[in-house]
């Protein structure tokens, strides 16, 4: 602004001489990929325990890399690699599907059977009409929203 200045431009001059930054925030910003940090849901033993560092995910099990409610994704949670299955995201999907404040993962096992008890928070009610892979989550869920 001092070179403007000197040069005896005036503020309304110095904005149209300099170029002005054009960002834009996409709805995919809050998806979930590689390094998305991510809070565990249920009441399982390796989710519950306080830890410095927050579980996050290492790999999405789809081609385009993008995990949505319903996908399955790898975690790194207190130096191990546990499967998990996403039951809620930040990004705004389709229409009448709930939108969360956090991305909610529930740990499971290889063969898709939940690792704990109870799931904290209500599940979308759409994951209901996905395939019969997770039955099983769906049963220890307590609402649906």
């Amino acid at each position: 602004m001092a070179l403007l200045t000197r040069l005896g431009l005036g503020v309304s001059e110095s904005l149209r001489v300099m170029p002005r930054k054009a960002f834009s925030v996409s709805a995919a910003a809050s998806a979930i990929y590689k390094m998305t940090r991510v809070r565990v849901v249920d009441n399982s033993s390796l989710g519950n325990t306080p830890y410095h560092r927050a579980p996050r995910v290492i790999h999405v099990y789809n081609k385009s890399g993008v995990g949505k409610v319903g996908t399955k994704v790898l975690l790194a949670i207190k130096g191990q690699k546990k499967k998990a299955l996403v039951v809620g995201h930040k990004m705004p999907g389709e229409r009448m599907t709930p939108r969360f404040d956090s991305n909610n993962v529930v740990l499971i096992e290889e063969n898709g059977n939940p690792t704990g008890t109870r799931i904290k928070v209500p599940l979308p009610s759409h994951l209901r009409r996905m395939d019969g892979e997770y039955s099983k989550v769906l049963a220890i869920a307590l609402k649906f929203v």
